[in-house]
Formats: C-alpha cells, sequence, structure tokens
C-alpha cells in the first residue's frame, strides 16, 4: 500500500480537517486551564 495518511478516525470528527480540530482543542484547553488558573 502506497497510502501514507494515517487515519484518526475522522469519521467520527465533527470538523473537517485534523488541523482545525487539533486547534479547537488547544484553544478550549487553554481556557479550561485559564478558567481554573483564575477561578482559585
Amino acid at each position: 500500500m502506497s497510502e501514507d495518511k494515517f487515519d484518526r478516525g475522522s469519521a467520527l470528527s465533527i470538523f473537517g480537517s485534523d488541523r482545525r480540530e487539533d486547534l479547537m482543542a488547544l484553544i478550549f484547553s487553554l481556557a479550561i486551564a485559564l478558567f481554573i488558573y483564575m477561578a482559585y
């Protein structure tokens, strides 16, 4: 097989691209960390 695309189960993804999904997950985790930092 000459397919080099790694399948991460993108059929279950709510975004079209993995890069946008990773970026949204990063922003979401940073928002949670900032909220916890401000709350305590």
